[in-house]
């Protein structure tokens, strides 16, 4: 099992920045990738980034160039740093981890990002 916690979501204007943070607990060595997915309203939830355990990532293309994944492995924490924000970056942004061998999918409960003036 693995225990994911989200922070940092909030309300900034367009063009603003915010850091999310993903702190994970339980059987984090069995991790193999962990991502940010996001959730419009009346959307799907979308990948939006995600890191593997080698350290390879990869963004949707609506991010790239603005977001950034990255993990600090001593704290057990994932973060997305997120610039040049646009309103349709506004969505309930969750924490995922992946554990191959065995298809597991776990989720964090999510923050809420809004991007408005």
């Amino acid at each position: 099992q693995v225990q994911l916690v989200e922070s940092g979501g909030g309300l900034v204007q367009p063009g603003g920045s915010l850091r999310l943070s993903c702190a994970a607990s339980g059987s984090i060595f069995s991790i193999n990738a962990m991502g940010w997915y996001r959730q419009a309203p009346g959307k799907q939830r979308e990948l939006v980034a995600r890191i593997t355990s080698g350290g390879s990532t990869n963004y949707a293309d609506s991010v790239k160039g603005r977001f950034t994944v990255s993990r600090n492995n001593a704290k057990n924490t994932l973060y997305l740093q997120m610039n040049s924000l646009k309103p349709e970056d506004t969505a309930v942004y969750y924490c995922n981890a992946a554990i191959f061998r065995v298809g597991a999918d776990y989720w964090g409960q999510g923050t809420q990002v809004t991007v408005s003036s």
